[in-house]
């Protein structure tokens, strides 16, 4: 007999009793769906809501970085747990690395222990970064970006393209995220309903537009139409975001960022290094520039360093390694010296002759810090009595999978 939950990361879950699938929408601030609901333009969403769904705000982890919050959201579990607090670190052996192996994860997903448990399964994610990590435990999936490479081999699926119907956007298209979600429903589609099914969407158009812009528009009309499909297959759907998004440029649309290693150096601090870990392989987005930063200093330098970084206008938080580790919920081997968090308008760079912002699709949008925490958190059935009010219980973004396997009625 299959047991009816399992126990990961601390946590206990219930094996789904229906089809489940779990979206993260990549960059959406709640500011996204608060307009589009209210010009009508997801009427499939605004349907769910009114039959008994629900909308709540929640808090991401920080830093508000994608690789950090979908490996959150999958393994129920902060980065102390799960050992991803970016995109990008500093290495024992002094070089900068991609967080993006499976070798880097100190925890399992809650797929892969599903899985185990007897659970049909399936990971789709837009950015290929994240495809490796969400497979980690032999999950079945794809990306949306390299769909045109990598089958589904576990449901017999060679040709994802072929499955879909149409060729694979590029990252810097409106639609890619669409396409992971697209390929969500063909699988199910094809092979049957799985039991859970986890669908990462990317932030372009969030990097380069706010709510109403026509682009954005776009967007969220056709994912509502997506939403629609899953819903009229039997899944039952929950929603959330790995991160917000805010504006960080002037009025006149130059971006407004403190370049640390610059003011590390005129502060007379000549040993030190600035780590970016929201810097990823999509320069477009957002140049590497976020709202928050790691720097690495002697340990005699530590306070001049803190100081000098506390005096830049929409700098807030300047925290010790031990105190990000408390704070943040942290591993404190793969964090800086110092963590550093601005404001809602202010970026963090490394110097301004490292970064290229010409290749920015737009004026700067981005995020990082805490103003990009809050995010949406939607489900499209009610909850127990004991999840009803979700402000209450102080619910973050690693929560959904409990709200959906555990909290669904």
């Amino acid at each position: 007999m299959s047991p009816e939950s399992v126990t990961i990361n601390a946590r206990e879950y219930r094996l789904p009793r229906r089809p489940t699938a779990v979206i993260t929408i990549d960059g959406c601030d709640p500011r996204y769906l608060d307009d589009a609901l209210d010009r009508r333009l997801m009427p499939r969403l605004a349907e769910m809501l009114a039959g008994g769904g629900a909308y709540h705000r929640g808090r991401s982890q920080m830093p508000s970085f994608t690789n950090t919050n979908n490996m959150s959201i999958v393994t129920g579990a902060p980065p102390i747990v799960h050992g991803l607090p970016g995109n990008h670190y500093l290495a024992p052996n002094g070089e900068e690395v991609q967080l993006s192996d499976p070798s880097f994860l100190r925890a399992p997903s809650i797929h892969a222990a599903l899985q185990n448990a007897g659970a049909k399964v399936l990971a789709v994610t837009a950015k290929d970064k994240l495809r490796r990590m969400l497979a980690a435990g032999d999950v079945p999936g794809t990306s949306a970006e390299k769909a045109h490479e990598h089958g589904i081999p576990a449901y017999g699926i060679d040709d994802v393209v072929g499955l879909v119907g149409r060729p694979n956007p590029g990252p810097y298209e409106w639609d890619m995220s669409h396409y992971a979600i697209e390929i969500g429903i063909a699988v199910s589609r094809r092979v049957g309903m799985m039991d859970l099914m986890y669908l990462s969407t990317t932030d372009f158009v969030q990097h380069a537009e706010g709510p109403g812009g026509s682009m954005a528009d776009r967007y969220f009309r056709r994912f509502d139409v997506l939403l629609g499909e899953l819903l009229d297959l039997g899944y039952a759907v929950g929603m959330v975001a790995d991160h917000g998004m805010n504006a960080k440029h002037h009025p006149d649309g130059s971006p407004r960022v403190h370049y640390l290693e610059d003011v590390l150096t005129a502060a007379g601090i000549p040993n030190h290094h600035v780590i970016l870990p929201i810097t990823d392989p999509y320069v477009v987005h957002h140049g590497a520039l976020g709202s928050f930063a790691w720097v690495h200093v002697a340990p005699e330098d530590i306070d001049r360093a803190c100081a000098a970084i506390s005096a830049l206008d929409g700098v807030e938080e300047v925290l010790t390694r031990d105190e990000a580790a408390t704070i943040y919920q942290h591993p404190t081997d793969r964090i800086g010296d110092l963590s550093v968090a601005s404001d809602a308008g202010t970026a963090l760079g490394k110097s301004a002759a490292k970064h290229d912002l010409s290749v920015l699709a737009g004026p700067l949008r981005s995020h990082g810090g805490r103003h990009e925490q809050i995010v949406p958190i939607v489900v499209s059935h009610p909850l127990a009595p004991r999840y009803a009010d979700l402000h209450q219980i102080g619910v973050t973004n690693a929560d959904i999978h409990d709200l959906m396997l555990n909290g669904v009625l």
